[in-house]
């Protein structure tokens, strides 16, 4: 490599400076609604003196940014042939709707004409949403990981025309300060290089390429038991014995991280890791992370305490919480998980379904203007909505005091407003207060659904209605485990609904998935966690069901999955599909963290859905997935759904085969007996009564698996070993315990 080219990438990573958090939330302006479809249509292809070029868009992220005097352009072949046509960088921008730093940013310099002229003259703006193309974000990610040794949103890449990075950052305010450079002195600098050595960043753009695809292979590893232990280990070196949670502030929630520790519960025993569980759940629902009024959770914790959120609300952390606290409650029977995972959806099922039956994808941090302002409440307003005796005892047991307990963002001063949260427990206070619990539960809940209609007045934070495939998938997968553990007919009737809208309007006639719908549109290319999350969503429909529909659509879906997306060479799946857009790379990814990977959900489903029909190149094909990534193996630690799909590989696994008349009482409650429980290891089916039922053609093992005497019986099997059948219920449960097959 030419010795000028590692200078200039330092020069310009210099130029990125650290990332400083001080921009203020109250230099932020309402948005002004977009004109009706109808006068968009009629608008000239770059949008006019008004608009640019984005107003054509459906993201509600692009749409934000419409009226912005930067020249945006979505991502597409238009773009950059200009830059071609003009000689000009690419300016790159991804980010999603409901990011904090991406409202500031386009306040500060989006917004601002004098930022725009500077950016427009300098480059090709290209705005991307990272919801929308998780392919794109992923490929940049890992480049502005590399070159900056972090990453986050916004995102802000610069690409030569043929679409290599040559410099990479995230957050940049309109002018420097603190140290770090601003854009109205990085651009001109950037430009300047540009025009004077454009052969040296060419030159440097192909080798950070090279060096950025070198970085992502992977070397295969052994699956063994040991890596589970040091998973578990790894947790509990970065757990807060007092407060809960993984690490110092911020705390982001993982949730996967405690279905992985109750797996390994249950498989050793582990007292701590049942411990760190039940202690982060209970922290994270009595904190500020939860809103308190109106359910569900915030994104994460801007403080150890757990009680300062970064308010926005996605929909695929509701999905991930409700399965924690459904698995928790089932292993427990502790009714307080089971009421947090039934408030977590009554927040989804209340403000994020569409009437066509998916879910909309989050609700933002800010309102009029402010971070958290809809959910912020002071003493005077709790007691003039409830009145002086119910409005103290919501004040105290809230902690809404007269100061306040929220930092105003710009004063860095209490201003009198509070986050509600429980500092101590409901018992602990009806002690203090000589009440009954039960009596304190019901005024405060009566005082919460109050507040709730008075809140609901207010302006709200702006909701992203676009239905995305794969969180689809994961609310359809935690309402489907509600449904069975809490044998509630709601969620699964929901889960069913959601289901089949996406199978009807996510699915082009080829049996291919989309990325996203909305307002009546699918669009761009499903990836891999499109079709991984919603086959786990199918898989524990049919689980929750019994359905045979559900299970014969997630094979479906599985096999297109390893046709369009399968690194036959390696093992494992790429982000994109084989024949969608040519990126620097296919980008192949294990590492789960806010959200499971593709590859670790896929590994499971994998072999889960090998347990349900027989079949066993779909177990092999999880095996090469699971054997393709040494980077899990030594930091399992980051890879907790690739521990959970391990831990299932490893057994011993389960299936259970209960055959009898799907209306019958004993064969429901046969089935009820099962699902209710926490079985991690355990796959169930239902075959019916008569000759063939359809079952028999996607499992043909259920063939010769009828009734016995007119009863529901079970046919329990245990890694390829089967006891005989039996009509009773508690000789089936017990047939379970490992120790009875010794």
């Amino acid at each position: 490599m030419d010795p000028a080219l590692p200078l200039l990438v330092c020069v310009l990573l210099f130029l990125a400076g650290p990332l400083v958090w001080n921009a203020s939330a109250q230099e932020r302006r309402t948005r002004v609604p977009l004109p009706s479809a109808a006068e968009i249509a009629k608008l000239p292809r770059d949008g006019g003196p008004e608009f640019n070029r984005l107003v054509f868009e459906k993201s509600p992220y692009l749409q934000q940014h419409a009226r912005n005097p930067v020249d945006w352009h979505p991502w597409g072949s238009e773009a950059f042939e200009r830059a071609r046509a003009e000689d000009k960088p690419v300016f790159l921008s991804i980010g999603y709707s409901t990011c904090h730093w991406c409202h500031v940013m386009e306040h500060e310099s989006f917004e601002d004409e004098e930022a725009a002229k500077l950016l427009n003259e300098s480059f090709v703006c290209v705005k991307v949403d990272r919801e929308e193309r998780p392919d794109l974000d992923a490929v940049y990610m890992q480049v502005t990981q590399a070159m900056t040794g972090s990453g986050g949103w916004p995102m802000t890449v610069l690409l030569t025309p043929d679409k290599q990075p040559f410099f990479a950052g995230t957050y940049f305010p309109k002018t420097g300060r603190f140290g770090r450079r601003g854009l109205m002195e990085l651009v001109p600098e950037i430009a300047r290089v540009w025009r004077e050595r454009k052969d040296d960043v060419l030159k440097s753009s192909a080798e950070i390429t090279r060096l950025v695809r070198d970085s992502v292979r992977e070397e295969q590893v052994a699956l063994e038991g040991e890596v589970l232990t040091l998973g578990r280990d790894q947790l509990a070196g970065r757990f807060d014995s007092e407060l809960g949670g993984f690490g110092e502030a911020p705390k982001f929630p993982v949730p996967h991280q405690l279905l992985f520790l109750l797996q390994h519960h249950q498989r050793t025993g582990d007292p701590l890791a049942l411990r760190m569980v039940e202690q982060t759940l209970a922290a994270m629902r009595s904190g500020g992370i939860y809103d308190q009024i109106g359910f569900g959770f915030h994104r994460y914790s801007t403080d150890r305490q757990w009680l300062v959120p970064h308010f926005e609300k996605m929909l695929y952390d509701q999905a991930m919480h409700v399965m924690a606290y459904t698995a928790a409650w089932q292993v427990t029977r502790d009714d307080a998980y089971r009421a947090t995972a039934e408030e977590v959806l009554a927040y989804c099922l209340r403000d994020l379904a569409d009437p066509g039956g998916g879910f909309h994808s989050a609700e933002d941090a800010d309102s009029e203007g402010e971070e958290g302002r809809f959910y912020l409440w002071t003493r005077a307003e709790v007691l003039a909505v409830l009145g002086q005796e119910e409005g103290e005892l919501f004040a105290k047991v809230y902690e809404i005091t007269p100061e306040g307990n929220y930092l105003e963002e710009a004063s860095g001063r209490r201003d009198g407003r509070s986050i509600p949260h429980l500092a101590r427990s409901l018992g602990s206070w009806a002690a203090e207060l000589a009440l009954e619990e039960s009596s304190l539960r019901k005024r405060l809940e009566g005082s919460r659904a109050r507040l709730l209609a008075v809140r609901g007045k207010r302006v709200r934070p702006l909701k992203d209605d676009k239905v995305l495939t794969d969180w689809n998938g994961l609310i359809i997968a935690a309402l489907a485990r509600a449904a069975a553990a809490f044998d509630e007919p709601r969620y699964l009737a929901a889960a069913r609904a959601a289901a089949d809208f996406a199978l009807a309007s996510l699915r082009d006639r080829h049996g291919r998935l989309f990325k996203r719908w909305r307002a009546g549109e699918a669009a761009f290319m499903g990836t891999l966690e499109d079709y991984a999350f919603l086959v786990w969503g199918l898989i524990e429909l049919h689980q929750a069901g019994l359905e045979t529909r559900y299970l014969e659509q997630a094979l479906a879906l599985e096999a297109e999955m390893r046709a369009h997306f399968a690194d036959e060479a390696a093992g494992g799946f790429f982000t994109s599909a084989d024949d969608a857009e040519e990126l620097l790379f296919r980008h192949k990814e294990v590492y789960d963290g806010a959200l499971p990977s593709g590859n670790s959900v896929a590994a499971w489903n994998g072999l889960r859905l090998a347990r349900l029909t027989g079949r066993s190149e779909l177990e092999e094909a999880a095996r090469r997935t699971l054997s393709a990534f040494g980077s899990a193996a030594r930091a399992p630690a980051a890879h907790t759904l690739y521990l959970v799909a391990l831990d299932f590989a490893l057994g011993p696994s389960f299936e259970v085969v209960i055959a009898g008349d799907s209306a019958a009482s004993d064969t429901r409650a046969m089935l009820r007996a099962f699902q209710a429980r926490y079985l991690p290891h355990l796959v169930l089916l239902q075959r019916p009564e008569g000759e063939s039922p359809p079952i028999t053609a996607l499992a043909p093992f259920t063939l010769e698996q009828k009734s016995r005497a007119g009863k529901a019986t079970a046919y329990v099997c245990r890694n390829y070993a089967c006891r005989a059948p039996t009509t009773d219920v508690a000789q089936a449960l017990a047939s379970l315990d490992p120790e009875s097959w010794k």
